[in-house]
């Protein structure tokens, strides 16, 4: 067993540097990301014009983050199961499949929860 000489703190630091590099890898390489980002600044402008609430802010705010954190889940299993399996597996595909359902639940989440923010207003 090795010894790890860092100290927590560094060990930390080195933690919040490795999921950084690995959002901006993702924010960089994955188109759906890309989307999702175009997605996040519409409705974050809506939220300007539309003067939306704090509570409502805090709402859209978390489901941005629910949607956008799925989907990196989803990319990360997909690059996984590619690396564990590279050909066409029945199974794989299905867990895959599975992966990208999270994404399109909280993505239908993120869409009733952005029509009764926004509906009210716009009627």
């Amino acid at each position: 067993m090795t010894e790890n000489k860092d100290s927590f703190l560094i060990n930390r630091l080195k933690s919040i540097r490795y999921a950084f590099n690995g959002a901006v890898y993702l924010f960089k390489t994955e188109a759906s990301i890309k989307i999702q980002l175009g997605i996040v600044v519409l409705v974050t402008i809506a939220g300007f014009c539309f003067d939306i609430s704090r509570t409502e802010w805090l709402f859209q705010i978390a489901m941005i983050g629910l949607v956008i954190s799925i989907e990196s889940i989803n990319t990360a299993i997909e690059y996984l199961a590619d690396f564990v399996h590279p050909d066409h597996h029945a199974s794989i595909g299905r867990i895959k499949d599975i992966a990208a359902g999270a994404v399109f639940i909280a993505s239908i989440s993120a869409v009733i929860v952005a029509f009764i923010i926004y509906l009210p207003k716009i009627f």
